[in-house]
């Protein structure tokens, strides 16, 4: 039963990272209609908020959102950590050393997530995990960059930047464990977005952008917060329930990169060369082996 329960936590986390390859498509369209990437971001974050109460409020009613003072703790801290200072750190990245290798920057989240896995809750890092993860990063980076990475814009504090993001990023597994261990994920999800929309509202002030905003920003940001942060996240956290491993999570998620990767080359025709498509290989490839038990003598 237990192995059914875990299973379905794969699979749930798995459909979160599909959704999570969506996002490049939502921000495209977000970035075309005239919407700054501040302004793309505090929508998302606000709009999924408003999405999870009103969907919490009605499943659950007002009385579930009464939490201990210590499972609060958990959703601010994954609402800070891992959606608002994440957003700033990656944002940051991008500027300073460019998307391709600040994709590959973050893509060092599931070494993170083993190891703070190992330290707070004793998951042993066997040779089979650590032979995925290393795969896992360098599929992911080969899937993102095709194994070209330009040096002209990288700079010391934009790498620093980047690697913040990605153990930001990685926490998420953590604290979601932690935060979903007595609640359930719709009030983690809620709480969460709530935390970090009130930190990104003060770190980016949207009372000082323009009041005028097209209404293909407003449909595109809805969805955007609706299909794969609300329900991304959804799932992602009841996932994160049943895995008894936190650090398989992140290299199950990582899922995402291969589905940005082929909708670019689906949606915009971007090309996916050999190194691309071995990437691809390498990320599901390491999703398998991350799953495989250990065979003992």
């Amino acid at each position: 039963m237990k192995d059914a329960t875990q299973k379905k936590g794969y699979l749930q986390v798995f459909l979160a990272g599909i959704l999570w390859g969506t996002i490049g498509l939502f921000v495209t369209d977000m970035s075309h209609n005239g919407a700054s990437s501040a302004l793309t971001s505090f929508l998302r974050i606000f709009f999924a908020f408003l999405i999870l109460l009103v969907i919490t409020v009605f499943k659950f009613g007002w009385k579930s959102l009464i939490i201990p003072k210590r499972d609060l703790l958990s959703c601010a801290l994954l609402g800070l950590l891992c959606q608002g200072v994440y957003n700033i750190f990656y944002s940051y990245a991008v500027v300073m050393t460019g998307v391709t290798i600040s994709a590959v920057l973050l893509n060092v989240a599931p070494v993170f997530t083993a190891l703070v896995s190992y330290v707070l809750f004793s998951e042993k890092i066997t040779w089979i995990k650590g032979t995925a993860l290393v795969i896992n990063v360098i599929g992911c980076s080969l899937a993102a960059t095709g194994g070209h990475i330009s040096s002209g814009t990288i700079s010391l504090i934009g790498i620093l930047f980047g690697v913040a993001a990605g153990f930001c990023y990685s926490l998420t597994a953590i604290i979601g464990r932690i935060a979903g261990s007595k609640i359930n994920a719709f009030v983690v999800s809620t709480y969460s977005y709530f935390f970090a929309a009130v930190f990104l509202a003060v770190f980016m002030k949207p009372w000082n952008m323009s009041f005028y905003i097209e209404k293909e920003v407003w449909i595109i940001g809805f969805l955007y917060a609706l299909i794969p942060t609300a329900i991304g996240y959804l799932l992602y956290y009841m996932g994160v329930q049943k895995i008894r491993e936190s650090s398989k999570v992140p290299v199950i998620a990582s899922v995402e990169t291969v589905v940005a990767a082929v909708l670019g080359m689906l949606v915009y025709q971007e090309q996916i060369r050999g190194m691309n498509f071995l990437g691809i290989l390498l990320v599901m490839g390491s999703v398998v082996l991350m799953n495989q038990p250990l065979k003992r003598t």
